[in-house]
């Protein structure tokens, strides 16, 4: 669920109305509900009540420095792919004994970051990456947590570009070297094997591929200690869908997904990691828009919105499909007007929707581009020269700027020419 509804006919996040907030902070913006957020982040939790879990929220998600601060605040940690994301959940006060750190490029100054900080754990993805970590920990004098994240060739996900648990993947080890290189980890000095992680992909609307990896891991456990591993902890990664509006059916309940980990694992005896992102933020934001036009193509009728793939480029990298709805609320008859939804950005690719019926839209008015928290904002860019658009966190009637929308002062401050172009 979410706290975004119509109130008087207009839109609201909680009790803050969106054309307020619009009309002081411009439009495009990102738009967070913080009721949502926690509420997400308490069923999670509850929904593994009286197990050592570790909620380790998925900072790729959504990386708000407030969102994280909301989060940790929730006693919620931090799954991290970077050292910047390791420092943005640090700042937002993420204790680092609640940290893992996973991904499959980790460089050797990020491990030193890491291992500084005091992590809980590394999701390692590679022997190489094995052995650099060695090198690193040994340097310090210390020894470096670790789980391989085992790839257990477990199709699942909504899109081939967010399955991550295929054998032909980039992630993870291959699952038939698995007890290999625990075994070659448990021999070195500067390593300290603790668990077994895995991921298999993203927006999973079912159990069965979560069953059938988590059974093959809960094995892979059992072989370890059978090698004289002792295994302590089971990171079982994210990827619960959320419903976009699209699905046949909605996902899984959190209770439901639960209640599958807690069959398989708690016979285990071990510290459960989950990394929930999507499932935590997406419904918690909205991408708030202006009509700049309402365009009748030779085909097609374009209603072309002030906010991009720029902003918002899951449509374009993901076919994603997201419920549009105006800020103004329709009439229950209104008649509906079939649109493809596009941005300013000069390339094809820039459509939110297309043949989608709406109500009549006209210049000026605004609407929601809902199920936007997630994978929005992260991934938004400056194409076109076109500012970030700021992000806004409602609690109750109240509502901040979080990220502020820059100047162009702002976008090209990194920015020099050579003395010997400026003649």
């Amino acid at each position: 669920m979410h706290h975004f509804a119509y109130r008087n006919g207009v839109l609201h996040a909680e009790d803050a109305s969106i054309e307020a907030i619009a009309a002081a902070v411009g439009t495009p913006f990102y738009c967070y509900s913080a009721a949502t957020l926690r509420r997400h982040v308490r069923v999670f939790r509850e929904a593994f009540g009286g197990l050592d879990a570790l909620v380790a929220y998925s900072v790729k998600a959504n990386a708000n420095l407030a969102v994280l601060k909301l989060l940790a605040n929730e006693g919620a940690g931090a799954d991290v792919v970077s050292g910047g994301e390791l420092r943005r959940a640090r700042a937002a006060g993420v204790p680092a004994a609640r940290i893992v750190f996973s991904g499959v490029g980790k460089t050797r100054e990020e491990m030193a970051l890491a291992l500084d900080e005091g992590i809980h754990q590394f999701n390692v993805e590679s022997e190489p990456e094995l052995d650099a970590l060695n090198d690193v920990a040994q340097s310090k004098g210390t020894k470096a947590s670790i789980a391989f994240r085992v790839n257990p060739d477990v199709k699942a996900g909504g899109h081939e570009k967010i399955s991550t648990g295929k054998a032909e993947d980039k992630f993870g080890v291959a699952w038939t070297r698995a007890r290999d290189l625990y075994r070659r980890a448990a021999s070195l000095p500067g390593i300290a094997v603790k668990g077994v992680d895995l991921h298999i992909g993203s927006q999973i609307a079912d159990l069965a591929p979560f069953e059938a990896a988590f059974a093959k891991v809960a094995e892979l456990v059992k072989s370890l200690r059978a090698d004289g591993i002792a295994i302590e902890r089971l990171d079982v990664g994210g990827g619960l869908g959320v419903p976009y509006g699209d699905a046949p059916a909605d996902p899984p309940h959190p209770e439901e997904y639960a209640r599958l980990i807690r069959r398989i694992a708690e016979p285990l005896g071990v510290q459960l990691i989950c990394e929930p992102g999507r499932m935590i933020a997406g419904n918690a934001g909205v991408l708030v828009a202006r009509v700049i036009y309402d365009k009748e193509g030779e085909r097609r009728r374009f209603l072309i919105l002030d906010a991009g793939m720029n902003d918002l480029i899951r449509p374009a990298l993901y076919d994603a499909w997201h419920d549009i709805r105006p800020v103004r609320e329709p009439a229950p008859d209104s008649a509906r007007t079939v649109y493809d939804v596009v941005g300013p950005v000069c390339e094809s690719s820039d459509v939110f929707a297309r043949a989608r019926a709406l109500p009549p839209l006209r210049a000026g008015d605004l609407v929601a581009i809902m199920t936007a928290g997630a994978y929005g904002a992260v991934l938004s860019s400056q194409y076109n020269a076109r500012p970030l658009a700021p992000e806004v966190l409602v609690s109750g009637g109240r509502f901040a700027v979080t990220r502020r929308r820059p100047s162009f002062e702002d976008m090209i401050a990194l920015e020099t020419t050579p003395d010997w172009l400026n003649g």
